[in-house]
């Protein structure tokens, strides 16, 4: 394979997933245990998902931790049947991200590029390669997340600097 100069970089963790058959026991460990805070809810028929989003840490390098629970258990997508649901990655292009990675044979979930829960641009690398993309998540779900500017401002001042 040849592969041509990447025209985007991953900046770093934006979020990371996690699913039960009910956010309860999460809320539990993440929430009352740990102290994250709980700073938004989304709920969507089509993605089969009750989430609470949780953050730590603050300003570009805030993290979310979106504890996950289906609204119906016997549903696709299932977000519960994999604990650790996926990871979401800030991406500092994602159009060009999605286009060369497409170029290169990577698989990525139907959807396309759309808005995500909190907001953001996003799309999913598909878990599983087939017959027409060879290269996949190797059985873990990535998202890919456009970056706000303050996150590549952020992440750009830090790589000076080193």
């Amino acid at each position: 394979m040849n592969i041509t100069a990447r025209p985007f970089k991953v900046l770093g963790i934006q979020q990371i997933a996690i699913g039960a058959p009910s956010k309860d026991k999460l809320r539990r460990l993440w929430v009352d245990m740990l102290g994250l805070e709980v700073t938004s809810h989304f709920v969507s028929e089509r993605e089969n998902v009750d989430e609470d989003i949780c953050t730590i840490g603050s300003g570009p390098f805030k993290v979310e931790v979106d504890l996950m629970q289906p609204i119906d258990a016997d549903k696709k997508p299932a977000v519960h049947t994999t604990p650790l649901n996926h990871v979401g990655l800030w991406i500092d292009d994602l159009p060009a991200a999605v286009d060369w990675l497409t170029a290169q044979g990577v698989r990525f979930a139907p959807g396309g590029i759309r808005k995500g829960a909190a907001g953001f641009d996003i799309c999913f690398l598909h878990p599983k390669a087939n017959d027409e993309f060879a290269i996949s998540g190797e059985g873990v779900l990535i998202e890919m997340v456009q970056a706000p500017a303050e996150v590549i401002s952020a992440f750009g001042l830090m790589a000076a600097a080193h």
